[in-house]
Formats: structure tokens, C-alpha cells, sequence
């Protein structure tokens, strides 16, 4: 670990054990530790935890680190200076996740992770989905369509979330097994970095640029999808490239029947929100709770959107 992170880590845990005692409040309340609200994603996973949370008598706050592992420990501090019941972390990546569960044990507060997952520490249970599974599947309706249209001699692009994080590698690692059964190449992974559509459609541009024979691109996430069209519309390529999802917005009840996106692996945030909470009541109530809980990923497609529009738009979408 590097030296300053260190000094920072030591000034918080002095701050955690220099609390006034009069500060200390026995609130009934459950804090959802955001990597960054601004994402639908996210949103939908906050509005399960509070809408349960809510339901079971506690009250409910969000707290926005804004992908800065600096700012998420600083939250931590704070809800643990609040006393509060139990915190939900969805952490900005596997490794900063130790340090806040190493605080929030010191302070006897329960945690539950909800997705992207920690290399180590003690928590009450991982709520995730089968990231390798779900990229699994919808790896496969690509490499299908591939082989369909005779572009099996073509390449695949990859526009990634942040390989430090679990779910990104167990999503590369299920993506890319469903392409070599095919013996079908990737082109290159390109990391997300800013999170901007301005960054996706540079990352799509390059890849058309630098790979003649490209024929599709798989971005990890759902939320900057216009970036990926407008490139390969710019570049002309509509019929020419595929663009597979993982995730969804709304706007995907469109694209995908459009055949504009092909598919996309949607996570459940709304049903991981709930779990979350109940996985966390349910400890504090003194039961034992599974270690481990995993929600499947819909593969969704143009052939079944219409059947499994009532899932996607509860579960997936948080459409109350």
C-alpha cells in the first residue's frame, strides 16, 4: 500500500477513536455506500435497499463517493459516527473495500456488499449476479450471430469497467470463453477511465480505426451506450458492426427489438437492493445468514425482450 494511503488510513481510524461519546445515536438506519448515484444502475440498486429498508422500519440514506476510494472511506467514518444499524457497500473497487470493512468491524457495524465484491475482510453476506455466467450467455448469442452472418473470421472489441474490480473480470473472463469456443478473436479491452459517452465513442472510433476486420463491440456496461452508436454511425459502419450490451436503461426496450444492440446481459439492481437489505435485517435479527447470494443475469435479446418485459422493467429498471 502506498505510504499517504497508509497516513490516511491511520488519521481515519484516530478520527473513529476520538468520537465524543455524546455523538454516538442508536439510530434504527441503513446507509447504501454508492460508488456513483449518477448511474442508472446504481439509482435502481438505492431505490430497492430504501424502499425495503423503508418497509422494515429503518430509515434510509445514500451516501455518493463518486468513484473516489478517498471519499468512500470518509463516508464510511461517517456512518459510523452516526452509530448507525448496518451499511450496504456497493465499493469503488474489490481492494478499497478491505479497508472499509476492517472500520466498519472495529466499529460493530454489519456489512453487506452488493455487487463488485472485496478481496478480503469479514462481512455479512455478497449479494451479486453471475457476472461470468451472465457475459457467458450473451457471449454466446454474439458468437451465434457471427457465425450466422460468416464474420467468424472477424474480431470482437471490448469496452470494459475497471478490470481491478471482481465483477469486471469474471465478466471478461465468461465473454471471452464463450469466443474462444468459437475460436473467434478479440480485438483489444479498453478501460473505462472517465465514464463519459465521449469516452466510449472515442474507444469505439479507435477500434474501428485500428482493426479493419472488426466485427462487433461488447461494452461491460449499459449507461454509455450513445457514445458506442454515434461512433459507429459516424464511421459508417451500422451494418457492419453488432454492439452487444451488458445492463439496461430504458432506452433499451427500443433498441434492442430495433436490433440497434443485440442483446444485453441485464443485471437485476432493484432485486439485489432488496436482497441486500433482508440479507442485513435478517442478521441483525440474529439469524444466520447465507454467505453468498447470487441473482441470475437475463439474457435478453430481440427473440424473447417481449416475454420477459415484466421482469426487466421491476427488477432490472426499479419500475415500482
Amino acid at each position: 500500500m502506498h505510504v499517504l494511503s497508509q497516513i490516511f488510513i491511520i488519521l481515519l481510524l484516530i478520527s473513529f477513536n476520538t468520537i465524543n461519546a455524546n455523538e454516538i445515536t442508536n439510530k434504527k438506519k441503513i446507509i447504501y455506500l454508492s460508488p456513483d448515484i449518477s448511474i442508472p444502475f446504481w439509482q435502481i440498486m438505492a431505490k430497492g435497499i430504501k424502499t425495503t429498508s423503508n418497509s422494515l422500519g429503518y430509515e434510509f440514506e445514500a451516501y455518493n463517493s463518486n468513484n473516489s476510494a478517498k471519499k468512500e472511506l470518509e463516508l464510511t467514518v461517517k456512518a459510523i459516527k452516526e452509530n448507525v444499524s448496518g451499511i450496504i457497500v456497493s465499493p469503488s473497487n474489490s481492494s478499497a473495500c478491505v479497508t472499509i470493512l476492517k472500520l466498519a468491524e472495529k466499529a460493530g457495524i454489519p456489512v453487506v456488499i452488493s455487487d463488485i465484491g472485496t478481496d478480503s475482510g469479514k462481512y455479512v453476506s455478497y449479494i451479486s449476479s453471475n457476472n461470468k455466467d451472465g457475459a457467458y450467455n450473451i457471449g454466446k448469442i454474439l458468437t451465434k450471430r457471427m457465425l450466422h452472418k460468416k464474420w467468424n473470421n472477424g474480431k470482437v472489441g471490448i469496452i470494459a469497467i475497471p478490470q481491478k474490480r471482481l465483477n469486471g473480470q469474471r465478466r471478461t473472463a465468461g465473454f471471452m470463453k464463450a469466443l474462444n469456443e468459437e475460436n473467434i478473436k478479440g480485438a483489444n479491452i479498453m478501460q473505462m477511465v472517465k465514464w463519459t459517452n465521449k469516452e466510449t465513442y472515442s474507444f469505439t472510433k479507435q477500434f474501428i480505426l485500428d482493426y479493419p476486420d472488426l466485427r462487433a463491440i461488447w461494452l461491460q456496461t449499459s449507461n454509455l451506450y450513445k457514445g458506442a452508436l454515434e461512433a459507429i454511425n459516424d464511421m459508417g459502419k451500422e451494418k457492419e458492426l453488432l454492439l452487444i450490451a451488458f445492463d439496461a436503461e430504458p432506452e433499451f426496450l427500443n433498441l434492442i427489438p430495433q436490433g440497434k444492440i443485440i442483446a444485453s446481459g441485464m443485471q437485476q439492481p432493484y432485486l439485489m437492493g432488496v436482497k441486500s437489505v433482508e440479507a442485513l435485517n435478517s442478521h441483525l435479527e440474529g439469524n444466520n445468514v447465507e454467505k453468498n447470494i447470487q441473482v441470475p443475469i437475463l439474457t435478453v435479446t430481440t427473440e424473447n425482450i417481449d416475454k420477459k418485459l415484466s421482469i426487466i422493467n421491476q427488477n432490472v429498471l426499479g419500475i415500482e
